[in-house]
């Protein structure tokens, strides 16, 4: 087994595990039933202790454990949950991320972390209560046995033969026991192992008696095998207990009946003869099961108990089963599939190309079928990369709970539309422009509590984030319920940096897009959050990388809403191609909505506008936008696209139908183009270029007449 590998999945996992309780710990202020919130947490660090102890990563498995002891208290209802001790939670979740940095790094501890993590072992003793004694220490202080060998804990522990394909070692329950008291005696039963080809080294026959002189209860010790207890036979016998305790432990065994005994014996827990009248009294007796670490005896049960048991069982089986069909792969391995279906896709189309040229039946229709098998392999590699939005808003439920605190105003978030998918580099790229919006909404969109109640409005200020599909677009919103933008204000700081000139008529679109500008700031003051001008012009340019687009919806005393446009993938896409004085063009397909001819349609040739059964539209002539030579042709065609809620003309000279694209950057010589958002190759081998939707939309609406090329 390659332990690098176990120990990075062990990494993923817990980290998974802790972002499961990052959002646990911030929803619960506004559940009416937190109990099972309050228990995936408890889980969530539990699980996170007993992994850790199978590497032997003891500072871990000690911190979790104190973590996990308060939030015993909190499950159990012997401590109250209020927002400092949430808060606190939500410090050592940050610690446990820190702890597990310097494991992937493989790197001592930084002694910053170090006191750190005293701090927090500190903060956390007021809340222990009388469960102080149970934090475990590395090495603890213990006393040496004492006379008489019974005032200690019996454990008796069989595991599954499936502990090792699980990823389980018997030896971390050992080593997470010691750390817990001292182990007075520990004995291994190999009697199960079998000899010669019936030998599996994948299946553990291993059985432990152990002793353990400790201060912790009964609850600690069961926590320990709480991951397969289950599959195992587990039976603890508390200090000071009764001969038939033990007793009852030979006969509930009997494949170890007489070893066993002889280890009981050997530790003073019973005498020869209490050994001797147990087996005599097991021959003669039916002997006993058990379940989990429930011991049955077949006629004196109730049948709920046994019922409730087989229940929990087939719930831990199901839960394994629905795992296993979840399969983990590499982002690169993903990355490098869709790129070769890009490419399989480009062979497709060139061999659609030869086969139409050939006019051999066959083959074309051959080529066609292969063309729909290289499309569906398309959608499914794409849909791999599909994820939901969900977990990066879910991100911002601790951000807006700390900014808020900070800036001592009552914020509330509300999260809409997580299950909204689009690709992971989408997904990946635009979680730090949404933080510098989050960040600016509370901090200069939602007013303080006071200018709230003065304006009537009530104490908690509401920050929204929603995500929805619109016209083969992601469209994600950032919405407050604050004080709205000041246009007078930002366009007398937009004339202060001359970025407009005195006296300028501007629409209130243009106006906010002013915030936008690198180094516009309206803050009259720098702070830890804003002030600079430096976080909103970083915003729309990891924007227009992604080619999309940020329009801004603000109303003065009532609130902002920033709206974010992003393309579904950056990888492959349907294209409608069309052609101008013998250059190719690509459209994508999910903005286009009809084609027709311009002359029935014309309205303003001077204007540039059309008349679509009524609706007057704007429109633009590629010929003129890239300044194409040439004479226009008799007939010209007009698609019409949208974007957003906004529709327009594209004016071409021929429509050549439909394509799979495969988008391929352009070079950095033509990445700030405008009207331009990639190319690809035509199955003839030619280079198409990708028109920019969103901007030549808005170039459109515009009702520009210039002539000069955007090119130029």
């Amino acid at each position: 087994m390659d332990m690098d590998q176990v120990k990075q999945t062990f990494i993923i996992e817990a980290r998974e595990l802790l972002a499961s309780m990052e959002e646990a710990l911030l929803t619960l202020e506004d559940q009416t039933d937190p109990s099972e919130s309050i228990n995936a947490i408890f889980r969530a660090v539990h699980t996170i202790k007993g992994s850790a102890g199978l590497f032997g990563l003891d500072p871990i498995v000690r911190f979790a454990h104190s973590v996990e002891s308060v939030m015993d208290r909190v499950r159990s209802g012997r401590l109250p949950l209020g927002p400092e001790l949430i808060g606190l939670f939500l410090e050592c979740h940050d610690h446990l991320v820190a702890k597990l940095a310097t494991v992937l790094e493989n790197a001592p501890e930084h002694p910053d972390c170090q006191k750190e993590g005293e701090r927090l072992m500190t903060s956390l003793i007021p809340w222990l209560g009388a469960s102080i004694a149970t934090i475990p220490s590395v090495h603890p202080e213990v006393s040496p046995r004492r006379e008489g060998g019974k005032d200690y804990w019996h454990i008796s522990v069989r595991f599954p033969p499936s502990m090792f394909q699980n990823g389980m070692d018997p030896l971390s329950f050992v080593r997470y026991l010691r750390t817990l008291g001292q182990m007075v005696s520990l004995h291994s039963l190999l009697e199960r192992v079998p000899t010669g080809d019936a030998f599996d080294p994948e299946l553990c026959y291993l059985g432990l008696e152990m002793d353990l002189e400790t201060d912790v209860d009964r609850k600690t010790l069961e926590g320990v095998f709480e991951f397969i207890q289950d599959d195992s036979r587990i039976r603890i016998i508390p200090p000071h207990s009764k001969v038939e305790e033990y007793l009852s432990l030979i006969q509930a065994l009997p494949e170890e009946e007489h070893h066993l005994g002889e280890i009981l014996v050997a530790g003073g827990c019973i005498t020869p003869h209490d050994l001797e009248m147990a087996l005599q009294t097991q021959r003669t007796e039916d002997s006993q099961r058990m379940i989990g670490t429930i011991f049955v005896e077949d006629q004196s049960v109730p049948s709920p108990v046994v019922v409730a048991a087989l229940e929990k069982q087939k719930r831990f089986q199901d839960k394994a089963v629905n795992e296993m069909r979840v399969v983990k792969v590499a982002a690169e391995k993903l990355d490098n599939l869709v790129n070769l279906v890009g490419e399989l896709v480009i062979a497709g189309a060139s061999a659609q190309a030869l086969a139409n040229q050939a006019k051999e039946p066959r083959l074309v229709e051959a080529t066609a079928t292969f063309n729909k098998l290289v499309e569906e392999i398309r959608d499914n590699a794409l849909s791999l990369r599909m994820v939901q939005i969900g977990e990066t808003f879910s991100r911002f439920r601790r951000i807006v709970r700390d900014v808020s605190r900070d800036l001592g105003k009552e914020i509330e978030l509300e999260i809409q539309g997580a299950e909204t998918e689009l690709d992971k580099t989408i997904v990946e790229k635009i979680a730090d422009p949404l933080m510098h919006i989050v960040r600016n909404s509370m901090d200069h969109g939602i007013e303080p509590t006071e200018v709230r109640l003065a304006r009537g409005k009530p104490v908690t200020g509401s920050l929204s984030l929603n995500a929805y599909h619109e016209s083969g677009s992601i469209v994600i919103e950032v919405a407050d319920d604050g004080g709205g933008l000041d246009r007078s204000r930002i366009l007398a700081k937009a004339m202060e940096k001359g970025l407009v000139a005195a006296g300028a008529d501007l629409s209130d679109a243009e106006v906010h897009a002013m915030i936008f500008e690198p180094g516009f700031s309206t803050a009259e003051s720098v702070s830890n959050l804003s002030g600079r001008g430096v976080g909103m012009d970083v915003v729309r340019r990891n924007i227009d990388a992604l080619r999309g687009t940020v329009e801004i919806e603000s109303y003065e005393g009532s609130g902002t809403t920033i709206r974010i446009r992003l393309p579904l993938t950056l990888a492959i896409i349907d294209g409608f191609r069309v052609e101008v004085e013998g250059t190719c063009y690509v459209i994508p397909l999910d903005t286009v909505i009809e084609c027709l001819d311009l002359g029935p349609f014309l309205e303003s040739e001077e204007n540039h506008l059309i008349n679509l059964r009524g609706e007057v539209l704007p429109f633009l002539r590629l010929r003129e936008i890239f300044a194409l030579s040439g004479t226009k042709p008799s007939k010209e065609r007009v698609v019409v696209i949208q974007y957003g809620e906004v529709r327009a003309g594209i004016v071409v000279d021929k429509l050549l139908g439909e394509f799979q694209t495969v988008i391929k950057p352009l070079g950095e010589l033509f990445r700030n183009l405008k009207g331009l958002g990639g190319s690809t190759i035509l199955g003839t081998g030619e280079v198409a270029l990708i028109l920019d939707v969103p901007q030549l939309v808005n170039l459109a609406s515009q009702r520009t007449r210039t002539r000069t090329p955007i090119l130029s």
